[in-house]
């Protein structure tokens, strides 16, 4: 079975080389990298990953309007949002907008390939048939 793929999006590099780090090492693959919901935006049409890693604040798209946009065209993708300042109205724009789960920075390994790992399990059927296309 293939690796799912990834699509990290922060406009913070070392974040990103982190995050790169830590989901490579596990069972995932990391497609691409942007550093703002335009180019997470572009990138999700081309790569057409299985699951972004996308941070709320970001210059010239935050990760809000890019999620919007992103599930509006693709539902079937898994989007989990990163965020250094969780205010409770960032948490309920994500979820009503279609992410599937929520880290905050400053983050671990462990909490963002549970997380991760949870949204992907509960976006896969489990009756252990194929997706449909």
């Amino acid at each position: 079975m293939s690796r799912p793929s990834v699509l990290i999006v922060d406009d913070n590099d070392l974040l990103r080389s982190l995050l790169r780090g830590m989901l490579r090492d596990s069972e995932y693959e990391v497609v691409g990298e942007a550093r703002n919901g335009i180019g997470a935006l572009e990138l999700a049409e081309r790569l057409r990953p299985d699951i972004i890693c996308m941070d709320v604040v970001m210059p010239e798209m935050n990760g809000l309007e890019a999620l919007q946009a992103i599930k509006s065209r693709h539902p079937e993708t898994v989007v989990v949002m990163l965020t250094g300042s969780p205010s409770v109205e960032h948490v309920r724009s994500s979820i009503q907008n279609g992410a599937s789960g929520f880290i905050v920075k400053p983050f671990n390994a462990g909490k963002v390939l549970d997380t991760v790992g949870r949204a992907w399990r509960s976006a896969k059927p489990t009756d252990g048939g194929q997706a449909a296309v």
